[in-house]
This record gives structure tokens, C-alpha cells and sequence, in this order.
């Protein structure tokens, strides 16, 4: 399969189920050291901490991150401070997970 870094996001509005379980698994495997979560709602997200030696570090990190999400047009939830950045994605239009996140996931990676 392709190397999902060198896919492009697709925008979701809906209409589509989200990955099952298997599904996930199965693209989880295509991305370094991301975990897969549940949400309260039994929908599922990605999320990866990063860590760094300082607050500029992190700081770059996420600005860095912010440049690939609007290329894509696939925007993750970021929480960041000194030394770290937590990066949790997910299709909020499906409530669940799609090829698209993992694409972006594999994105931030290659930052």
C-alpha cells in the first residue's frame, strides 16, 4: 500500500460509517507510536505525545503542525507547553475514524 505520508486528506462531511476496530488496526500499523482512544460516545480518535527539550521546541512543533493541517484541510486537536505537544485526530463529521486521519498522522510524523 501506498505510503500514506504521500496521500492528501479528504474532506469528510459525513455520509460515510467510520473505521471499525479492525480497520483501525489495521492502518494504526502504518503510523509510528500513535494509540488509538475512545471517546465517551464509544467513537474513537488517535493521539501521540511528542516531546521536546524546551517550550520554543514545542512551540515550532505545533506551528509546523498547524502549516499541514490547513495544506490538508484536516485540523487536529493540539494541547502543548513546555516540553511537550499532544496531537489527537479525528473525523468530527463521522464521529470516528477515517483513511484521513491516519494520513494526516503520518504527515506530522515527518515533521
Amino acid at each position: 500500500m501506498e505510503d500514506l505520508a504521500n496521500k492528501k486528506c479528504v474532506p469528510c462531511e459525513g455520509g460515510i460509517p467510520a473505521f471499525d476496530i479492525k480497520e483501525i488496526h489495521k492502518y494504526l500499523k502504518k503510523i509510528d507510536g500513535w494509540n488509538v482512544l475512545e471517546n465517551k460516545d464509544k467513537s474513537f480518535y488517535i493521539e501521540k505525545n511528542f516531546k521536546f527539550s524546551n517550550y520554543l521546541e514545542s512551540e515550532k512543533f505545533v506551528i509546523n503542525v498547524g502549516k499541514v493541517a490547513e495544506t490538508e484541510g484536516h485540523h487536529p486537536d493540539i494541547a502543548f507547553g513546555w516540553g511537550y505537544a499532544k496531537i489527537k485526530i479525528s473525523t468530527h463529521a463521522i464521529k470516528g475514524l477515517a483513511e484521513s486521519d491516519f494520513v494526516l498522522a503520518a504527515k506530522i510524523d515527518k515533521i
